[in-house]
């Protein structure tokens, strides 16, 4: 054990509650900085950077679209990754890499620059970043699972909802290209000390052990709880022989291509309806409040009721308001259905992580996290560009939201017949 663990341990031994919470809070940092690369963002850098730069929407989002191919292609190699070598330090050089991809967007602005930029800093949001929070607390959380992971995803809401007011009121006052720049530094600021001080990959790394053992020991009867984690543990290549894990790819890009078709037209799309540009990123802070309640509130049904039954549920939201989107005409109706919004994706980003650790454990959990990535980054990448292709043709999303909703209805019917796997 070396001396940064022995504080980590002796800090543990000192608190009052379970040292898991502090790991909640540094996988925190992250997921809050991560956002400097989210669809959210380019949402808000569209308009200025189209008029000044002469880009269209789609090649603008093209850049998403971009960065999800990488997320792609490196998401089965950070799982290994993180299994071989922990959460702790593959997140702490991904949130280093991110804090110098997006300060130096504005001076390299570029076409081939801001592709390669961008297209890193959200190939570390879907990949290393996403795969390793969600890990770490997943390894940390067996019993409560299930609201841990919630909870991270109300973490992540409240860089959801500062970052596209930060950056709209840095672009406001000091232009676009410096706006790149602050948001570069903050990403340092904010996250890689706690990363890099406070998380330990799994508790047994220091000699501690998980909640459910810990609550074991402190109760007379047994531990009940919704969240059943399997007590096989399975390898990568016996997930991937298995029809839960491909179900679980096939719905995840669908959701995921609803989830970036929406989010990065969504201040543009707003705008478009004459809805003021600040406004329109107040639009979006809703996005991140519905989506820091209902990561919460998903964290606690997960523990309660059918997992399978869970994840369409949270599809089935993702679908209707995505025709509610048709009905906004001004800032009250588009806030109220960015909050609807919100609450989907606070389920979105909670579900699948608790279902990829149930139903397969933790041993082999980001190698397998890492499989399923692929999808989400295939599901952003398209869903990116789509809305981007519609309104270059069209010069309307109006389109773009009853596709959403009849790949949501799939998906929600596909995963009504999803059960553990079993070896």
């Amino acid at each position: 054990m070396n001396q940064l663990q022995k504080f980590q341990l002796k800090l543990a031994e000192s608190l009052p509650f379970y040292y898991g919470w502090v790991i909640l809070f540094s996988a925190g940092t992250a997921v809050v900085v991560r956002n400097t690369a989210s669809a959210l963002i380019l949402s808000v850098f569209m308009i200025p950077m189209s008029e000044e730069l002469g880009w269209s929407r789609t090649f603008l989002s093209g850049a998403a679209t971009f960065g999800g191919v990488l997320a792609m292609s490196s998401a089965p190699f950070a799982g290994r990754l993180i299994d071989r070598y922990g959460s702790q330090i593959i997140l702490s050089i991904s949130v280093a890499i991110l804090g110098a991809t997006t300060l130096l967007i504005g001076w390299w602005a570029t076409p081939m620059g801001f592709y390669l930029l961008f297209g890193i800093g959200r190939m570390l949001f879907s990949s290393p970043i996403q795969i390793g929070t969600g890990t770490v607390v997943s390894q940390w959380f067996i019993r409560r699972r299930g609201r841990a992971n919630g909870f991270l995803v109300t973490l992540h809401s409240i860089g959801m909802g500062s970052f596209p007011l930060i950056a709209q009121f840095l672009i406001s006052n000091i232009g676009w290209r410096e706006a790149w720049f602050w948001m570069g530094i903050m990403v340092w600021i904010i996250a890689l000390v706690p990363i890099i001080v406070l998380m330990v990959s799994k508790p047994e790394d220091i000699g501690l052990e998980s909640d459910i053992e810990i609550m074991s020991k402190d109760s007379s009867t047994k531990v009940n709880s919704g969240i059943q984690e399997t007590e096989e543990m399975w390898t990568v290549k016996e997930a991937i022989h298995t029809r839960t894990l491909w179900i679980l790819v096939f719905v995840s890009s669908f959701m995921f291509f609803i989830h970036s078709a929406i989010n990065i037209h969504q201040a543009a799309f707003l705008i478009d309806k004459g809805i003021d540009p600040m406004i329109a990123a107040s639009a979006l802070t809703m996005v991140a409040l519905g989506t820091g309640i209902g990561g919460a509130a998903w964290g606690f049904i997960v523990e309660k009721i059918n997992i399978s039954y869970c994840y369409a549920m949270v599809v089935s939201v993702l679908g209707i308001v995505s025709l509610l989107y048709l009905l906004v005409n001004g800032p009250i109706s588009a806030g109220i259905v960015a909050l609807c919004f919100g609450l989907g994706l606070g389920g979105l980003t909670t579900v699948p992580s608790v279902a990829i650790a149930n139903f397969y454990g933790r041993n082999s959990l980001g190698s397998i996290r890492g499989i399923n990535e692929i999808s989400i980054g295939g599901g952003q990448a398209a869903g990116a560009i789509f809305s981007g292709i519609i309104y270059d043709m069209t010069n309307s999303y109006n389109l773009v939201f009853p596709t959403l909703s009849i790949m949501a209805l799939i998906s929600a019917l596909a995963f009504l017949f999803v059960k553990p796997p079993q070896k």
